[in-house]
């Protein structure tokens, strides 16, 4: 069990730290690729939406109707699942959209010479890392509980919630280095951003680990399922149609929902 909490906690640390890579990428490439961006974007909703329906939406229902029965346990689940889309859809809404790095017109910002000030800008940046840090605390739970109860599956979420947090530290370290021109503060306040995601791991799980049954598993993995879902639709998708041709983000898609699902059939 120790093993367990060590490797869910890693890997909840590694998807979050993930941020400082968009921080590397906006720093060390003079023109982000518009078509990879969107691409890469893509094929994490193709992840996070297969391993949410199919994988953890049926553990959650598995474990709901073994403790309820079938019709209590399915009508749980469901609304389990429907009650993580609220959860994150609250927390989207108390963002103001100009401050969210999830809203596309933040990710395509291109300070020029002439822009406002760079008071601006530092608060730009600043509000864009609180506003990380309150959307990856239950994406840190999520990743960190599929880790506890299944180390595969705890590896597929974590490999694509890093992949959605990449633009993220972009969102955050561009505006903070046109501001101070300081590429190390920049990356540092990206990269530190990333810190959310296992402390709401960590926050969670001291706080439900005494509840962690089965029962309160599979209402556990509803939420993040709806969680992971509403993150693809709302975010992932239409921020990568914003930097590419549909058929991009569309075929990165299936290719991710491709991929996931071999993935799963390789450890059956």
């Amino acid at each position: 069990m120790d093993n367990n909490l060590i490797y869910a906690f890693l890997l909840t640390l590694l998807a979050g730290l993930s941020t400082g890579i968009g921080s590397l990428i906006a720093f060390l490439s003079k023109n982000l690729s518009p078509k990879f961006l969107s691409g890469s974007l893509g094929f994490s909703a193709g992840v996070m939406i297969y391993v949410s329906m199919v994988e953890i939406f049926s553990k959650a229902k598995i474990s709901l109707v073994s403790f309820y029965g079938e019709k209590l346990g399915s009508w749980l689940t469901v609304i389990s699942f429907f009650a993580g889309i609220a959860l994150i859809a609250i927390i989207d809404k108390l963002i103001p959209s100009y401050e969210n790095p999830h809203e596309v017109t933040n990710l395509k910002y291109n300070p020029t010479e002439d822009e406002v000030n760079s008071k601006k800008l530092v608060r730009m940046g600043i509000f864009s890392a609180i506003a990380i840090g309150i959307h990856n605390f239950p994406e840190g739970l999520a990743t960190f509980i599929s880790s506890l109860d299944n180390p595969k599956l705890g590896l597929s979420v974590a490999v694509a919630i890093a992949i959605h947090n990449i633009p993220e530290g972009i969102a955050v370290s561009v505006p903070i280095y046109y501001a101070t021109k300081s590429k190390k503060k920049s990356f540092w306040l990206s990269f530190s951003s990333g810190l959310a995601e296992p402390i709401g791991a960590f926050i969670g799980y001291l706080i439900l680990m005494h509840f962690l049954l089965g029962s309160f598993f599979g209402i556990v993995f509803g939420v993040v399922a709806g969680i992971m879902v509403f993150i693809s639709l709302d975010e992932l998708l239409p921020t990568a149609e914003e930097y590419g041709e549909n058929h991009i983000a569309i075929s990165w898609l299936v290719l991710g929902m491709c991929v996931m699902a071999i993935s799963l059939l390789l450890f059956i």
